[in-house]
């Protein structure tokens, strides 16, 4: 790899005129932020479908994208809606007095939908060639989701675990009669993803031609409720009633003292050897039309995932079992070829684990927060770091390096800090962070873009363990301005990290 620097911003977190970041104007003016900053990569979260909870890594399906996201003015040049049916719409109040706006799930939800109907009936889209391309090209998941969705919607959105026991274990005759049933509302669904898939083709094109590459996320497992669940259930540890035998998750650790329940459907990774993990291969592919580099999330659990019996309200009684390791890499190097993967390797990292990410060769990654404590020397101090790692100050997951600093850090560890980094007070500290960073031998540094902006945990984008805050954070119009670009490009040429 070679040396350089990026921003992570996931989509929902850009500006936008209707409530949620999406693939508009916006979208590609930050693009051009960061060709002005110098930077190479911007990195997002996922972009499925996001079921209750609006959390990315709990998506409907893990192919499919967030129909949020689909850019609405474009619908509007293709006289498909008009302003008049965004624009008489509340889409959320900006709150200008941190300096951030937040999505508002609950309108998007209401609203969003009504519009993209609209669009729907006015476009005629199942006589459209591009359209009807784009359902052959994708009919291995496309129709599943699309029904999967559609027979949610006449169920009132409860869990597939909860219909009628024929359509919930696909019975033949039962997936005909709804199939039916719900032609119209099926293609909409494929509508919707037509949309989505299009309009983030051009977006990821104009990046690309600018010099920017995409990093993007595959999260480890899929949802419980979630198409892939329902469409496939011998890839996971179901029993003959459809229910897991147990679900995915973390144990107790620094984040939370009852671990981490996620709740996701374990995978059954003899039927996924037989197969020469062929559904595990059509799913990097897919990741890989998306995204230039993926970080495979929770790497760690391919050598062993954790445990926890079906139905338990914590973590605390799981278990490790030990995972497909460097079998399911080396299927994916011979099929793929050797794909630019970033090895998300936090957390209870063991030496089994180190040794599968090494025998693999992929980049993994390393948290400044965690590398300065002043009695015990860390992985992720600076001066440890190997040229084949990703620096961050902080993911999705981690307080802004201002609130990291000024309210978690101990005064020792404050004092520490100021000592390596050589300043005193605690004016502009994710500064000395992100140069921190920036000097070190990692080959890429990438850097929250909160965290270029001094803020603090009212720009946290998710407290792990947490329901109700988090996935909401947006940027307001006119944060980014030439001279924060300035700044960010010449520590970039500073480092020898600049693109341009």
């Amino acid at each position: 790899m070679k040396r350089s620097c990026g921003v992570l911003l996931p989509v929902f977190s850009l500006p936008s005129k209707y409530g949620i970041g999406c693939f508009s104007k916006e979208a590609y003016e930050f693009v051009d932020f960061l060709v002005e900053a110098g930077q190479t990569y911007w990195q997002i979260l996922p972009l499925g479908p996001t079921s209750y909870g609006d959390s990315p890594y709990q998506a409907f399906s893990t192919f499919a994208g967030n129909p949020y996201f689909i850019d609405l003015e474009k619908l509007v040049e293709l006289k498909w809606i008009t302003y008049k049916d965004i624009n008489s719409i509340n889409w959320g109040e900006t709150d200008k007095s941190n300096g951030s706006d937040y999505v508002d799930y609950e309108k998007q939800y209401k609203n969003r939908f009504k519009v993209l109907k609209k669009a729907f009936k006015n476009s005629d889209i199942a006589s459209l060639p591009a359209f009807q391309k784009f359902v052959r090209q994708n009919k291995s998941w496309l129709n599943n989701y699309a029904t999967y969705m559609a027979i949610k919607d006449a169920h009132k959105s409860v869990s597939y675990l909860e219909w009628e026991e024929d359509i919930r274990l696909r019975d033949k005759e039962a997936l005909e009669k709804w199939s039916k049933k719900l032609e119209n509302e099926i293609l909409f669904y494929e509508f919707q993803q037509y949309l989505f898939y299009t309009q983030w083709a051009e977006l990821k094109k104009y990046a690309n031609n600018r010099g920017i590459k995409i990093v993007g996320d595959i999260p480890i497992y899929v949802s419980l409720d979630s198409a892939d669940t329902w469409a496939n259930p011998k890839l996971f540890q179901l029993d003959e009633n459809g229910y897991p035998t147990g679900v995915a998750g973390c144990p107790p650790d620094y984040f939370s003292e009852d671990g981490q329940l996620w709740g996701n459907p374990l995978y059954d990774w003899e039927y996924h050897k037989k197969t020469e993990y062929k559904w595990w291969i059509s799913r990097f592919e897919a990741a890989f039309k998306l995204y230039d580099v993926v970080r495979v999330d929770h790497f760690r659990g391919f050598e062993a995932y954790y445990n926890i019996p079906y139905r338990d309200t914590t973590a605390r009684n799981g278990h490790w079992v030990k995972g497909p390791g460097y079998d399911l890499f080396k299927e994916v190097k011979a099929k793929l070829g050797d794909c630019p993967i970033i090895a998300e390797d936090l957390g209870l990292i063991t030496p089994a684990v180190r040794k599968l990410i090494k025998r693999c060769g992929y980049p993994g990654m390393k948290i400044l927060t965690y590398g300065f404590n002043p009695e015990e020397m860390s992985d992720h101090a600076p001066f440890m770091y190997e040229n084949n790692s990703i620096v961050y100050t902080g993911t999705h997951d981690n307080d802004t390096i201002t609130a990291y600093f000024n309210e978690i850090m101990t005064k020792k560890e404050r004092e520490y800090v100021r000592e390596y980094m050589n300043f005193k007070g605690n004016k502009d500290v994710a500064w000395h962070f992100i140069r921190t960073a920036m000097e070190s031998s990692a080959d890429i540094a990438i850097f929250p873009i909160q965290d270029y902006l001094g803020l603090g945990n009212e720009a946290k984008i998710n407290t792990p363990s947490t329901l109700g805050n988090n996935w909401k954070w947006r940027l307001i119009p006119g944060k980014l301005t030439n001279e924060l670009a300035l700044k960010m490009k010449k520590l970039a040429v500073t480092y020898y990290r600049c693109n341009n």
